[in-house]
């Protein structure tokens, strides 16, 4: 037999084998990653659309007012479609102290059941 160099079938079926475990490991591991970045961007902007909303009510000077002016259901997004933006007031006194609870919750798609919810407290000036 002549000495000869190359690869024998059996070794490039081997290397094969190999190469396809490996792209399939990899290919399973970037889905999963996209999955989270798309929930997680989700997450990020409802969250911006809870912080918004509670920014604008703690600026706003008209304490009296804030629960007409910023109660309710929003729910056109142009970039966010089938998101909604509930807002609720509690007024709360204690010992003579007037309050309002203000709770904003975004539900959505790729949210979680119960939405994405801050509650924060603004006193009476």
């Amino acid at each position: 037999m002549r000495n000869s160099s190359g690869f024998t079938l059996i070794e490039v079926v081997l290397a094969l084998t190999i190469l396809l475990v490996v792209m399939v490991g990899l290919a399973t591991t970037t889905g999963k990653t996209a999955h989270v970045a798309v929930t997680s961007d989700r997450q990020e902007a409802a969250i911006e659309l809870v912080q918004d909303k509670l920014d604008h009510i703690r600026v706003d000077p008209n304490y009296v007012a804030l629960d007409t002016t910023y109660g309710g259901t929003e729910g056109s997004f142009p970039t966010l479609p089938g998101y909604a933006r509930v807002t609720v007031f509690q007024r709360v006194t204690t010992s003579g102290n007037d309050f309002k609870r203000i709770t904003v919750t975004v539900t959505g798609p790729g949210l979680p059941t119960a939405g994405i919810a801050r509650t924060v407290t603004v006193a009476a000036p």
